[in-house]
């Protein structure tokens, strides 16, 4: 553990300072890179669960392209249902276990306070009640609109599909592409939704969360729904598989739900885990105005809003603070 003050007010404060991706340092470090690498794609990881859920789906609970070339009610509900239970199970299966049967009790939960059971700003009387019908009635359903516009047009041949026994190089680098892609888009639509016109319409309906849950990620209205979903549709115009719309959307959604858990691991016993929520975002519910990003595209660090976790960093962020007022 590193030997670094920790932040007050946290009953949980991984080791600091927060480490983003090495690919966009300079000089560049090839040792750095490939562990940045081998921890997200060679080891128990999120990214490689929803690859393998994504690749379950399309094998086993996907329409066929040519099923998909007519709008109809039967593929199209076919998708919502699908899309219903897996945010049901990842987002209803976490807060079970980690607030309902608290199987980790306190350990790696990054705020010590509970859960909001009630709160004028909630719609339904209660964060959790709140958190889930905006997710299931706003943000399966937009969800599902993506998917079905997309391959709905890739069915009709109005965006290009990109098939594996044709380029299996590009097939095999969108997968890793996909996340530097969802983390730049993130970057910039969420600094929109932090403009005060937008964030007092739209996005102070995700801020009612300081505190987070599992239900909470993808707790949005539904114009934010719309604008956090929409980098799949960079696939109208460069080549994917539907497999790739899979990937991506499953990484949007059911990640939303993971990163929003407040606890930084699952631990499975004393010897594995799964690094799931992350402190970063974590500051961001509390502090609001550092880490509108994530770590995979270091837009933060570019543009002056990275909170790495460390004290100095704090004192910086009240600096600013004491500026604009």
């Amino acid at each position: 553990m590193s030997d670094t003050p920790k932040l007050p007010g946290w009953s949980h404060v991984p080791d600091v300072p927060i480490q983003v991706s090495p690919f966009f340092s300079w000089p560049p470090d090839p040792r750095r890179m490939g562990r940045w690498l081998a921890v997200r794609w060679l080891s128990f990881t999120e990214n490689l669960l929803i690859l393998g859920i994504a690749l379950i789906c399309y094998l086993f609970f996907q329409p066929a392209l040519e099923t998909m070339q007519t709008l109809h009610w039967s593929w199209i509900g076919a998708i919502w249902l699908r899309n219903m239970v897996l945010m049901s199970l990842v987002a209803g299966g976490l807060h079970w276990y980690f607030y309902m049967r608290r199987g980790q009790g306190e350990r790696l939960k990054y705020d010590p306070r509970e859960l909001m059971r009630k709160g004028k700003q909630f719609d339904f009387g209660g964060q959790v009640r709140d958190n889930m019908f905006w997710t299931l009635a706003s943000g399966v359903t937009v969800w599902t609109a993506y998917e079905v516009l997309m391959f709905w047009g890739m069915a009709n041949g109005w965006f290009p599909v990109l098939l594996p026994s044709e380029n299996p190089v590009w097939f095999a680098l969108w997968f890793v592409l996909t996340p530097l892609w969802l983390s730049f888009h993130f970057y910039w639509i969420h600094r929109l939704l932090h403009w005060r016109p937008l964030y007092k319409a739209v996005h102070s309906l995700h801020h009612r969360n300081v505190n987070v849950g599992p239900w909470s990620g993808m707790s949005m209205h539904p114009i934010e729904h719309i604008g956090f979903l929409s980098p799949v549709l960079i696939h109208m115009i460069l080549p994917a598989h539907p497999l790739h719309i899979l990937f991506m959307m499953q990484n949007l959604c059911l990640r939303a739900s993971t990163s929003h858990t407040g606890y930084e691991k699952l631990l499975f016993g004393d010897q594995a885990d799964l690094a799931l929520g992350t402190f970063h975002h974590q500051m961001h519910h509390r502090y609001f105005e550092v880490n509108y990003g994530n770590l995979e595209v270091p837009c933060d660090k570019w543009f002056g809003t990275f909170h790495d976790g460390t004290i100095e960093a704090h004192e910086r962020l009240k600096g600013r603070r004491g500026q604009q007022r």
